[in-house]
């Protein structure tokens, strides 16, 4: 994806998102957004958002400090978790609990503070299951995982992840090696090491860091650890708009399972805001 004109405001709409998050001292925030306006003025429109938000997220934490949302990622990953036991019922008495995981997770990726400044959890995902998926590969990603035996599954943002966990429940349960990869580093609501730790994933398989702040996949950007993994991943799972941006056309090997939740992806895909898709590379 490139960085399109209706990008910039969404840019500053995240800046004052972080904002807000950190503090409600209006000097503070008129003197960080100032302070970013430069960087929006740099956006290189030849590459993805992500780049650009990478850099004004980055900007931010060094500036105030501290990362602005780890309280509320901390909040979510807690009320996900409470969803949970439920959700895991919902998953068991399904008639293909690969299919109703699958959806869980895109539902759980509606937990986004890139986009949104405060999500109603449980409405949000019940209305996520009372809509259809847009793009629909299930039946080859159903395929490919059962012939993959060893699966690179990208995580996002947090509470997001126990979503997630679902997933990763049913394909290690079907037998599949699964390696869950967070961020190296704080960056927006992503999913970092202390999140996996909290919702139990580094329980159920193998976690990594990509060892990079950015937002989505910048392979450029990430460890050559992480590179040879992901080079050597015989499938991916990718999660969230970030990584669709930034790894879109990246071989045949990866689906893609996220909502479409800003008019530039969604006019790229050809859907209305709010789409979702489980869609194959």
């Amino acid at each position: 994806m490139r960085t399109h004109i209706d990008c910039f405001p969404c840019f500053l709409r995240q800046t004052t998102i972080a904002l807000a998050q950190y503090s409600e001292d209006r000097c503070v925030q008129e003197e960080v957004i100032r302070e970013v306006l430069p960087l929006i003025g740099r956006a290189d429109t030849a590459r993805p958002p992500a780049y650009t938000t990478t850099f004004i997220h980055r900007f931010i934490r060094e500036r105030l400090g501290r990362d602005p949302f780890k309280k509320v990622k901390d909040a979510y990953n807690a009320l996900a978790m409470d969803l949970y036991p439920d959700l895991k019922e919902r998953v068991a008495q399904s008639e293909d609990p690969l299919w109703a995981a699958a959806r869980l997770a895109i539902s759980g990726n509606v937990i986004d503070f890139g986009i949104f400044t405060s999500i109603d959890m449980e409405s949000s995902i019940r209305r996520s299951l009372e809509s259809r998926i847009a793009v629909d590969d299930y039946e080859m990603f159903r395929n490919d995982v059962a012939e993959a035996g060893e699966i690179l599954y990208l995580l996002d943002n947090a509470g997001e992840i126990v979503f997630d966990r679902l997933l990763i429940e049913e394909l290690v349960a079907a037998g599949t090696k699964v390696t869950a990869v967070v961020k190296g580093s704080a960056v927006l609501n992503d999913v970092t090491t202390d999140d996996a730790l909290q919702t139990g994933l580094t329980e159920l398989c193998e976690v990594i860091h990509n060892g990079s702040d950015a937002i989505g996949t910048i392979l450029e950007w990430t460890s050559p650890e992480f590179r040879a993994r992901y080079d050597a991943a015989p499938l991916i799972i990718s999660k969230g708009q970030g990584n669709f941006e930034t790894l879109a056309g990246d071989g045949n090997r990866t689906y893609y399972l996220f909502q479409s939740k800003c008019d530039v992806v969604s006019k790229e895909l050809g859907l209305s805001p709010g789409s979702m898709l489980l869609k194959r590379s």
